[in-house]
């Protein structure tokens, strides 16, 4: 498996990429999963569905299958905080790539998503992890970089450039407590 993570300010363009990403990654024959950090809390359940009715009798869990898909739902008693690695130990580990979006400061290896006009500073100056920088304006860059510039809007380039470089992104699970 491999893991690569999209770190950037909101309104970068993360999402939009990685929305791009995937189908390309797929072109290429590979089986992408997602790794996504909310910021907030968040529902992916509705009041009246079984699921969230079970939720609201204080189950733990809830997992819901069919023959098309699969949903884990866990209710932490209080705040957890999880660790992107003991998110990726999730996933079926058969998979060809994980791409991790946000989790900016983990010890992933990570494509930058930098955009000028968010007016955000860049990351890739001061972290070592950032192996390349995805950009709609390569030449507006705050600080001179020999990392690889990627053109934010060229998805099936990154893709290939992923595929080329994909001995780095090859993730060595972790003993987890």
């Amino acid at each position: 498996m491999k893991v690569v993570g999209f770190a950037g300010y909101s309104g970068a363009g993360k999402t939009t990429l990685l929305e791009r990403l995937i189908p390309a990654l797929k072109a290429h024959g590979q089986r992408v999963s997602v790794v996504k950090h909310a910021h907030h809390r968040f529902d992916i359940d509705h009041p009246g569905k079984d699921s969230y009715r079970h939720r609201q009798a204080g189950a733990y869990e809830v997992l819901i299958a069919s023959d098309r898909r699969l949903a884990l739902m866990r209710e932490f008693e209080s705040p957890t905080p999880l660790s992107v690695h003991q998110l990726i130990a999730e996933l079926d580990p058969g998979i060809d790539w994980v791409l991790v979006e946000g989790f900016k400061f983990s010890d992933l290896f990570k494509v930058e998503v930098w955009r000028a006009a968010a007016g955000q500073p860049a990351r890739y100056p001061d972290d070592q992890d950032v192996m390349a920088i995805a950009t709609d304006a390569p030449d507006a860059l705050p600080a001179p970089t020999l990392r690889e510039v990627l053109d934010l809007n060229d998805a099936p380039a990154i893709a290939d450039w992923l595929m080329a470089n994909q001995d780095l992104f090859e993730y060595r699970m972790l003993k987890l407590p």
